[in-house]
């Protein structure tokens, strides 16, 4: 077995996961769930890795949201440790309500490791899940000092989750994503707004790098770099999709009796072999 290269530094990870940002090229991130697959992902040529709550969730049979604290973050050292690519970290709403909770998160996650990290403005409360904006903005600025002015400067993604909880308002998601770039943000997301209009009017409104998460409503990937995004990132997905590719091997075996998911095996064991020997 071959020596892995040298890891670079983490402040090295971050210059470089924001140099990535790049208006009409699109980073393509995808997020990993465990240490296998981040080790597969990153050799498959990606440039930067993030984790997924969902995903995670998943992998300890729990559902998104389930995760405490405490175990995403030593999920995200784990998984920073793992490649040596930048890897941003799937923070949920920072698991806590003030300004004062989010900033100790995030500091956390730069000792763990990661190269970024994001805070959303999800409340956490199904009767009233965004939280108002004047709070929303305080958490955003307390998530950029700990990012910005810890031992290391990572990248902040400020996250407007309207979309995402039944509320598909692009007046207030815009104006949310522009008192996060005030804040200090250094990337921009509001998942599920994917509509093109929609998108060009948000790209039209905000000076920082956006973020949209892939999905079947969203426009492919150069319909997205003609809009001028910078980053995609598929959330649970492809998690969830070796769960469903699961789910078709046991249901074959278990109803039909015949063994074609070894089809699959061919391709998945040749990349188990490659990725894990290096």
């Amino acid at each position: 077995m071959t020596t892995r290269a040298a890891h670079p530094t983490q402040a090295e990870l971050a210059s470089q996961f924001l140099q990535l940002h790049r208006p009409g090229e699109p980073l393509l991130m995808p997020n990993a769930w465990d240490i296998g697959s981040a080790v597969l992902l990153a050799s498959l040529g990606f440039e930067a890795l993030a984790t997924t709550s969902g995903g995670f969730a998943t992998s300890k049979g729990r559902l998104d949201g389930a995760m405490t604290r405490s175990e995403v973050l030593a999920h995200v050292a784990e998984l920073a440790a793992a490649t040596a690519l930048p890897l941003s970290a799937d923070l949920e709403n920072c698991f806590a309500d003030d300004p004062e909770g989010v900033a100790r998160t995030i500091a956390e996650a730069v000792e763990g490791g990661a190269a970024g990290a994001s805070v959303e403005d999800f409340s956490g409360d199904a009767e009233d899940p965004i939280y108002d904006l004047g709070l929303a903005t305080a958490r955003v600025e307390a998530a950029v000092e700990a990012a910005h002015n810890g031992p290391v400067r990572i990248v902040l993604t400020a996250r407007a989750e309207n979309y995402i909880h039944g509320r598909p308002d692009l007046a207030d998601t815009i104006a949310r994503l522009q008192a996060y770039q005030a804040a200090g943000a250094d990337v921009l997301f509001a998942p599920r707004l994917d509509d093109p209009g929609e998108l060009a009017q948000l790209m039209a409104s905000v000076d920082l790098p956006v973020s949209v998460l892939a999905a079947p409503s969203a426009p492919n990937i150069s319909e997205l770099a003609a809009l001028g995004v910078s980053r995609v990132s598929v959330g649970g997905a492809f998690a969830v999709a070796a769960y469903g590719a699961l789910v078709n091997a046991a249901t074959e075996l278990r109803e039909q009796g015949t063994y074609g998911y070894w089809e699959l095996t061919k391709t998945g064991g040749r990349a188990v072999r490659a990725a894990f020997n290096s």
